[in-house]
């Protein structure tokens, strides 16, 4: 593209490269942005690359490189710096031509073509359906969608997918709350397990029964509690204890099964379905959208879990232990071998989410990104090794981390526990902040980094504040768009011919620059699964506008100067709109 001054460089350095060193002529050149402004635009280490090749000093080769170097309106001055690099300072002109670029390419601008539209599954929030979402899926579902509009942005073909957990023990002890719950309606008085899922929600489920279908579920104490294992003292935290109460659960929700018959299946599900499309709801509302949401009990019914499992054992990668089959995970680097398939019959977790990876594969993905939280680093090595035994290729297969987010409100920490019912859902949040700060304040940390979610300084209307400080930059230009006179005629387009040599100020080439790296940040980021490279970037545009507008005046009398000015802000307006579009962030035309 014209604007891309960088590629055009490039294609100068390479023409001085084929005269002095025919040889090397495919070599990768590297441009570096230097931190030091006085070092000029960009900055290359080829000399430095040649020097054993050529057998000459770095900075000789550098002069050379620099006397074949073709002439060009685009650099202002070359010169060798240090041991051998090379700086090029950008010709004024050259700078201000990407805002010509952002306004005839508006919403477009900055993206790329770097994913070649290969299809690439995100994985992300696949959290189990067992009661709202709190803060710390919060994260993941603001990493995963900012995530998928970036790759989509650098010219991936994104599906976004979440993995519904419909299959497990947790979802079976969700069923178990909420009747348990229903039989408290009624006065039936079982003992609530300590490990039970307890929050209010559960409750009301537990009413939406009684008042669908009555008493048709009720069932008697003693029929409940016969011969059903005791729990140990409250205060007892050891493992023992921690044992028995889980055997205590499993047999409550054994006898549920048993006393509810086919009325068991009615009650689970609605526990699922009441509890994911709350989820799906919570996450719409998020602007956090899928395009697949997949069932892990498909995975049963289809028979890929047995499926898989017998694969494992034909390529000899199973052995039996105790009546259970196990996977040889440490041959492929896990701490220990992992059971697939118990004693009594039934398949792990471990041996579903195995058939769910040969699944994403069998769908042709060419590459697949799971999203995943900290706590999970340890299962990364057994999905991986059960990728590489099914012989499929384990470098197509990413896993992000995202660490747990901590909230603070006041200066008091909030609890997150889901079983315990004392956590702070994503939706109070959302209520508490607004989406836009959510999105934004989530995005602004690297995924593995730990994240402190200060409430007050999200809420706050200052320059503290990075999205207000974002958000305020769009504004600003809004309202010097709606006072300048072309506004009345809708000359919007007008504005790309207007005199840019006029903006001679540093200021105003420093804001150039710096639209003319959206496209490599874009590319960085996606490179790196780092959206929160486009929040720093922003962060950084702002910056350099709020300091522009500070300084001068916009609306000037010449008009020449005027309409550049405005030209200026109004591609700054666009690159705003287009890196918080991937955040999923609003731009208000008025604060």
């Amino acid at each position: 593209m014209a604007h891309d001054v960088k590629s055009q460089l490039t294609h100068l350095i390479r023409q001085a490269l084929a005269s002095v060193a025919p040889a090397a002529a495919d070599l990768p050149i590297h441009l570096e942005r230097p931190r030091d402004p006085t070092h000029g635009d960009f900055a290359t280490n080829l000399a430095m690359q040649l020097a054993k090749a050529l057998k000459k000093n770095p900075r000789e080769i550098a002069n050379q490189l620099l006397a074949e170097l073709p002439v060009s309106v685009l650099v202002a001055k070359a010169e060798v710096a240090g041991a051998g690099f090379i700086n090029f300072t950008l010709d004024p002109r050259a700078k201000l031509g990407v805002v010509r670029a952002v306004l005839a390419e508006g919403e477009s601008f900055g993206r790329s073509t770097l994913g070649g539209w290969q299809k690439v599954q995100v994985e992300f929030v696949s959290a189990n359906p067992t009661g709202p979402l709190h803060v710390g899926h919060g994260r993941g579902a603001a990493y995963g969608a900012s995530l998928s509009s970036l790759l989509s942005f650098a010219g991936w073909d994104v599906t976004r997918e979440y993995y519904v957990n419909d299959a497990g023990r947790q979802m079976d002890i969700l069923g178990l709350s909420t009747w348990l719950r229903y039989l408290e309606q009624y006065g039936v008085a079982v003992p609530f397990p300590p490990n039970g899922y307890q929050g209010d929600y559960v409750r009301a489920m537990a009413e939406q029964l009684q008042h669908a279908h009555g008493d048709k579920y009720l069932r008697p104490a003693t029929a409940v509690l016969a011969d059903m294992p005791g729990l140990p003292e409250a205060e007892r935290s050891d493992d023992a204890a921690k044992q028995q109460r889980e055997l205590h659960l499993d047999a409550l929700i054994a006898r549920a099964k048993e006393l509810l018959g086919a009325d068991w299946d009615y009650v689970h599900q609605h526990a699922l379905t009441e509890q994911l499309a709350d989820g799906r709801d919570d996450l719409e509302q998020f602007g956090v959208h899928f395009d697949v949401w997949f069932s892990e009990k498909a995975l049963f019914d289809t028979g890929l879990v047995a499926r898989c499992v017998d694969l494992l054992e034909q390529k000899g990668h199973l052995y039996l232990q105790n009546g259970a089959r196990w996977f040889k995970s440490t041959a492929f680097g896990d701490e220990k071998d992992r059971v697939v398939q118990r004693e009594n019959g039934l398949y792990t977790y471990f041996a579903s989410d195995i058939a769910y990876h040969l699944n994403k594969f069998e769908r042709g993905f060419d590459k697949i990104i799971n999203i995943w939280g900290a706590d999970h680093h340890g299962y990364i090595p057994r999905v991986s090794g059960a990728v590489k035994a099914l012989n499929l290729d384990a470098d197509k297969l990413q896993v992000a981390l995202v660490q747990f987010a901590v909230l603070y409100r006041n200066g008091q920490k909030a609890s997150m526990s889901t079983r315990s019912g004392e956590f702070v859902t994503l939706r109070e949040l959302r209520g508490e902040v607004g989406n836009d700060a959510c999105r934004f304040f989530y995005a602004l940390r690297k995924s593995d980094q730990h994240l402190d979610f200060d409430l007050d300084l999200a809420k706050s209307q200052t320059n503290e504040n990075p999205v207000y400080y974002i958000q305020y930059a769009h504004a600003r230009i809004c309202s010097v768009l709606n006072q300048w006179s072309g506004a009345q005629l809708g000359d919007l387009a007008a504005l790309a011919e207007s005199d840019l040599a006029r903006l001679d100020h540093p200021r105003e080439l420093a804001i150039a620059n710096q639209l003319a790296q959206f496209r490599e940040v874009i590319e960085n980021a996606a490179r790196d699964l780092a959206p929160h490279l486009i929040a720093f970037y922003l962060k950084d545009l702002a910056g350099e506008f709020h300091g522009w507008y500070n300084a001068e005046r916009m609306l000037v009398d010449d008009p020449a100067l005027r309409d550049a000015r405005v030209a200026l802000a109004l591609a700054v307006r666009q690159v705003i709109r287009n890196g918080l579009a991937i955040l999923g962030v609003s731009c208000p035309e008025s604060m």
